[in-house]
């Protein structure tokens, strides 16, 4: 266990960048995920973490089996974990994960394909509800927000460590898929319940969802084979990105 009380340090330095730099991570190669939840998370899908960094006051009262996580452990002052922390609370203990190598597109698995939505929030929870619901891979095309920012994988509660992620993707990703292309739209399509109903739902598919104002792009629009909408009763104009992910993801799931 090493002891660090200098914030010159070069690994404190690396931290306070990446707990606050939306796109930190793709220079250095790294995340910082802060608390047990996510650091559990990140355990139970097989992430062995390259560091393990602990609050000073936290550090008598931490489990065996998380000061052997990782390789590396590191004790800081309270003062300076809070001075990294990317929380208003912080969680007194996290990991410094290696950014996971990009794969290749899988064309045939269920995918879920973000086509510039920009609010950390909604992607976050987008991720998560694609976990939830057995989704392998997401495909971010470019306006997207950054996958692996500080809000992302907060919003996303270890999600990402269930998920292949892809970022700043052409639209033409789509003509590499196998699967059924099928779009969210307000206004057109037949209803997501009557396709449900009727069992013509695809269960394995690519659903894309698009950015909170514009929507869909015209150029995902026209590689798409089925355009769904969601009835609202109340009378709303539209769903949340994130909730109208949930609804959707949730239906093909159980198609």
């Amino acid at each position: 266990m090493n002891r660090i009380t200098s914030r010159d340090n070069p690994l404190v330095r690396q931290l306070r960048t990446l707990a606050r730099d939306n796109t930190a991570y793709r220079q250095h190669g790294r995340v910082w995920i802060e608390g047990d939840h996510l650091c559990r998370a990140a355990l139970d899908r097989g992430v062995r973490p390259e560091h393990a960094v602990f609050a000073e006051s936290h550090w008598d009262s931490v489990p065996e089996d998380w000061k052997t996580a990782a390789p590396r452990q590191t004790v800081l002052p309270d003062r300076l974990f809070a001075e990294i922390s990317g929380l208003e609370s912080p969680a007194r203990m996290g990991f410094l994960v290696v950014l996971p190598s990009v794969k290749a597109v899988e064309p045939a698995v269920s995918s879920v394909v973000l086509d510039r939505v920009q609010d950390a929030g909604n992607v976050g929870s987008i991720l998560r509800s694609a976990a939830a619901f057995g989704f392998r891979q997401v495909l971010a095309i470019k306006g997207t927000a950054a996958l692996w920012s500080p809000k992302v994988i907060r919003a996303g509660m270890g999600a990402h460590f269930a998920l292949s992620l892809q970022e700043g993707l052409e639209p033409a990703v789509l003509d590499g898929l196998s699967v059924p292309v099928v779009v969210t739209s307000s206004h057109q399509g037949p209803a997501l319940h009557e396709l449900a109903r009727d069992g013509r739902l695809p269960r394995v598919c690519a659903w894309v969802l698009g950015h909170e104002g514009q929507g869909v792009s015209e150029a995902l629009m026209d590689r798409a084979g089925l355009r769904v909408r969601i009835d609202q009763p109340g009378g709303e104009e539209s769903l949340n990105v994130a909730a109208a992910a949930a609804i959707c993801l949730h239906a093909s799931a159980t198609a």
